[in-house]
């Protein structure tokens, strides 16, 4: 009787690549439920097996089961996530049959906090921005206030020269960025809450309409 290359992707890597060797057709199988040797490496932190059946036997990284979810969906460490999305490029967007991204299964199941801060930071990618002549490292800047006016154009060398950056600024953003918390949720809304402090900051300039919060 054949071995089941399923249980050997859990409780036997190495066997398992033996197997393939012999019977590379078994390297994109799925199973009644569309449970896939992707799956099943990913899932179990296998990552030279992971990489294997990928790069050498070429099964879609995006392949899916039959709740639409990809092999992001079953991992429990970061490490199988950052194999998977940042050296086979497997993309966190992907939704399963629920509209949930990975991220948003793993939050609505409450398991696996690391992992889901992990692809957290990668949906808040990092880009570089300046404020205030000060340049950092920000997630996406959050959404503009309500009745607030923003105009964008250019300036001449003379007016540039005028503009100054805020040096308590610049070292509070510095600050931040030294920290080793930096990319962790917790660093990130630290840095979300200086962006817009900066914003409402006095050298901007804004039209405001304050309404009574409707409770």
């Amino acid at each position: 009787m054949s071995p089941n290359p399923y249980l050997l992707a859990a409780d036997n890597p190495q066997a398992l690549v033996e197997l393939l060797k012999e019977n590379p057709s078994l390297a994109s199988g799925q199973d009644e439920h569309g449970y896939s040797l992707v799956h099943a490496a990913a899932s179990y932190n296998h990552l030279d097996l992971l990489r294997s059946l990928i790069r050498d036997y070429k099964v879609p990284v995006d392949i899916k089961d039959e709740d639409g979810e990809t092999a992001l969906f079953v991992v429990e460490t970061v490490d199988a996530a950052r194999v998977l999305v940042e050296e086979l490029g497997l993309d966190t967007k992907i939704k399963n049959d629920e509209e949930q991204t990975a991220r948003e299964k793993f939050e609505a199941e409450a398991e696996y906090p690391e992992v889901i801060e992990y692809l957290a930071g990668l949906e808040g990618e990092a880009v570089a921005t300046t404020v205030n002549g000060a340049e950092a490292l920000t997630e996406s800047l959050p959404p503009i206030p309500q009745g607030l006016n923003v105009t964008l154009g250019t300036m001449n060398e003379a007016e540039a020269g005028e503009q100054q950056a805020d040096p308590e600024f610049r070292r509070r953003i510095e600050e931040l960025a030294a920290r080793e918390d930096f990319q962790t949720a917790e660093g990130q809304a630290a840095l979300r809450q200086l962006v817009q402090e900066a914003i409402g900051g006095e050298e901007l300039t804004e039209e405001r309409s304050v309404r009574p919060r409707q409770d």
